[in-house]
């Protein structure tokens, strides 16, 4: 559970990304992968708060794009992992590394969580965590630079997080992901429950993040590679499949062809 006062609230961009703003009661903010400059500065506009802090996990446009802009209008630290493809970075992550948001009372340890994208970050503490697009929802990044070894390796510390940890992704994928879930674990309780609710939640035109981390264990096939009911999935689209990184890679390749 948080120790501070952090306040966490969407900003929604583009089709399904989420920008995410950090607060705690006064002026100074953050902002996590801020794609789109727009959306960002009419809510900085609204609620009068000045951009001190960027937190980047990648460099795909949809996460930067809005950096330079923002970089125009505010003064702000740019943390971000080590990648010559984001040059708005004034703070390189590494794993381990300890981030200070001073202004809003908060600190975070950078994990590297490389498959997504070679230099993938995620940021953790304060009861949460900024996965990007390596965790989402019930579900898991592509593979665009890496591997399903890199993937299982980077889910599998994920999971070791705490079990109430809160995982901010970057992406309202979770109807599309528990759909694809469904397939892969049709009869998993927890699952089936999550169906329910995130159903609920869209129709009532509401977001479904944060997730909790146990509630991921439970039903999120990427983070069950291991698990029986998983790994007789995998075995029916392919046979040789074992359980860990063979069967996150069959699954994946299922997923992206859903």
């Amino acid at each position: 559970m948080r120790d501070n006062n952090l306040d966490i609230s969407a900003i929604p961009a583009f089709d399904d990304n989420y920008i995410w703003l950090l607060t705690a009661g006064g002026k100074a903010c953050a902002v996590v992968d801020p794609g789109d400059e727009d959306p960002v500065l009419a809510r900085l506009e609204k609620q009068q708060l000045d951009l001190r802090y960027i937190l980047l996990t990648h460099h795909h446009g949809d996460h930067t794009g809005g950096v330079d802009a923002l970089l125009r209008h505010y003064d702000a630290e740019v943390f971000g992992p080590v990648d010559n493809r984001i040059p708005q970075v004034t703070t390189q992550c590494r794993e381990g590394d300890r981030i200070q948001l001073s202004e809003l009372g908060a600190q975070f340890r950078v994990l590297e969580v490389p498959a997504h994208t070679r230099s993938h970050i995620a940021f953790h503490g304060e009861g949460v965590l900024f996965s990007g697009d390596t965790l989402f929802s019930l579900g898991c990044g592509r593979f665009f630079e890496g591997t399903a070894q890199d993937m299982q390796e980077s889910l599998d510390k994920l999971a070791a997080l705490p079990a109430d940890t809160l995982n901010y992704c970057a992406h309202e994928y979770t109807q599309a992901n528990c759909a694809f879930a469904l397939q892969v674990e049709p009869d998993n309780p927890a699952l089936i429950a999550r169906a329910t609710e995130i159903d609920r939640l869209r129709s009532a035109g509401k977001i479904t993040l944060p997730s909790r981390l146990e509630d991921e264990r439970a039903a999120n096939p990427f983070l069950r590679t291991r698990k029986k009911n998983v790994v007789e999935a995998a075995c029916k689209r392919d046979p040789t499949a074992t359980p860990g990184v063979a069967t996150m890679a069959v699954i994946r390749a299922w997923k992206d062809r859903f």
